[in-house]
Protein backbone atom coordinates (compact mmCIF):
# COMPACT_ATOMS: atom_id res chain seq x y z
CA UNK A 1 0.00 0.00 0.00
CA UNK A 2 1.37 3.20 -1.22
CA UNK A 3 1.27 5.75 1.86
CA UNK A 4 1.72 9.32 0.01
CA UNK A 5 -0.41 11.26 2.12
CA UNK A 6 0.60 13.34 4.91
CA UNK A 7 -1.77 14.74 7.68
CA UNK A 8 -0.78 16.87 10.37
CA UNK A 9 -2.29 17.09 13.87
CA UNK A 10 -1.58 19.98 16.33
CA UNK A 11 -1.95 19.06 19.86
CA UNK A 12 -0.71 19.77 23.41
CA UNK A 13 2.15 18.92 25.42
CA UNK A 14 -0.47 16.41 28.00
CA UNK A 15 -2.23 14.95 24.54
CA UNK A 16 1.27 14.46 23.26
CA UNK A 17 2.84 13.01 26.02
CA UNK A 18 -0.51 10.43 26.28
CA UNK A 19 0.23 9.70 22.69
CA UNK A 20 4.17 8.77 23.66
CA UNK A 21 3.60 7.03 26.90
CA UNK A 22 0.35 4.98 24.47
CA UNK A 23 2.94 4.15 21.81
CA UNK A 24 5.53 3.34 23.90
CA UNK A 25 3.60 0.77 26.36
CA UNK A 26 1.85 -0.68 22.86
CA UNK A 27 5.57 -1.27 21.27
CA UNK A 28 4.85 0.06 18.26
CA UNK A 29 5.44 2.54 15.94
CA UNK A 30 3.89 6.13 16.20
CA UNK A 31 2.83 5.91 12.80
CA UNK A 32 1.73 1.83 13.18
CA UNK A 33 -0.47 3.08 16.92
CA UNK A 34 -2.28 5.96 15.06
CA UNK A 35 -2.86 3.61 11.53
CA UNK A 36 -4.58 0.61 14.16
CA UNK A 37 -6.94 3.43 15.55
CA UNK A 38 -8.26 4.41 12.71
CA UNK A 39 -8.76 1.13 11.52
CA UNK A 40 -11.07 1.15 14.81
CA UNK A 41 -8.02 -1.25 16.75
CA UNK A 42 -6.78 -0.16 20.09
CA UNK A 43 -3.45 -1.55 20.85
CA UNK A 44 -3.01 -4.18 23.68
CA UNK A 45 0.00 -2.59 25.27
CA UNK A 46 2.73 -5.42 25.53
CA UNK A 47 2.65 -8.33 27.93
CA UNK A 48 4.09 -8.14 31.60
CA UNK A 49 7.90 -8.59 31.55
CA UNK A 50 6.98 -12.17 33.45
CA UNK A 51 4.80 -13.28 30.77
CA UNK A 52 7.28 -15.63 29.07
CA UNK A 53 7.84 -16.93 33.39
CA UNK A 54 3.99 -17.37 33.71
CA UNK A 55 3.59 -19.37 30.15
CA UNK A 56 6.43 -21.86 31.60
CA UNK A 57 4.94 -22.06 34.48
CA UNK A 58 1.40 -23.30 33.04
CA UNK A 59 3.34 -25.73 29.98
CA UNK A 60 5.22 -27.45 33.71
CA UNK A 61 1.72 -27.88 35.00
CA UNK A 62 0.25 -28.75 32.07
CA UNK A 63 3.30 -31.31 31.53
CA UNK A 64 2.25 -33.04 34.94
CA UNK A 65 -1.19 -32.96 34.29
CA UNK A 66 -0.69 -34.47 31.09
CA UNK A 67 1.63 -36.96 32.95
CA UNK A 68 -0.61 -37.95 35.65
CA UNK A 69 -3.34 -38.82 32.52
CA UNK A 70 -1.11 -41.00 30.48
CA UNK A 71 -1.13 -43.22 33.82
CA UNK A 72 -4.72 -43.38 34.26
CA UNK A 73 -5.47 -44.51 30.30
CA UNK A 74 -2.73 -47.02 30.78
CA UNK A 75 -4.68 -48.88 33.38
CA UNK A 76 -2.90 -47.29 36.56
CA UNK A 77 -4.39 -45.11 39.57
CA UNK A 78 -4.52 -41.49 39.71
CA UNK A 79 -2.88 -40.29 42.39
CA UNK A 80 -5.28 -38.14 43.65
CA UNK A 81 -3.14 -36.05 45.50
CA UNK A 82 -0.41 -34.76 42.90
CA UNK A 83 -3.68 -34.54 40.78
CA UNK A 84 -5.68 -31.86 43.22
CA UNK A 85 -2.22 -30.18 43.64
CA UNK A 86 -1.61 -29.67 40.32
CA UNK A 87 -5.07 -28.53 39.22
CA UNK A 88 -4.59 -25.88 42.18
CA UNK A 89 -1.60 -24.89 40.60
CA UNK A 90 -2.73 -24.32 37.37
CA UNK A 91 -6.01 -22.19 39.43
CA UNK A 92 -3.61 -20.35 40.99
CA UNK A 93 -1.29 -19.58 37.65
CA UNK A 94 -4.77 -18.90 35.40
CA UNK A 95 -5.36 -16.44 38.25
CA UNK A 96 -1.90 -14.47 37.97
CA UNK A 97 -1.59 -13.95 34.73
CA UNK A 98 -5.47 -13.12 34.10
CA UNK A 99 -5.04 -10.46 36.50
CA UNK A 100 -1.76 -9.56 35.26
CA UNK A 101 -2.69 -9.40 31.83
CA UNK A 102 -6.29 -8.12 31.75
CA UNK A 103 -5.98 -5.67 35.04
CA UNK A 104 -8.15 -2.65 33.92
CA UNK A 105 -6.09 0.52 32.71
CA UNK A 106 -6.85 3.32 32.10
CA UNK A 107 -6.77 4.92 28.83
Amino acid sequence: MERNRKVTVRLSEAELARLRKLVDESGWSQEAYLRALIEGVVPAPRPPPDYRAMTRELRRIGVNLNQIARRANAGGAIDDAAYRACAEELQAALREIVNAVTAPRRL
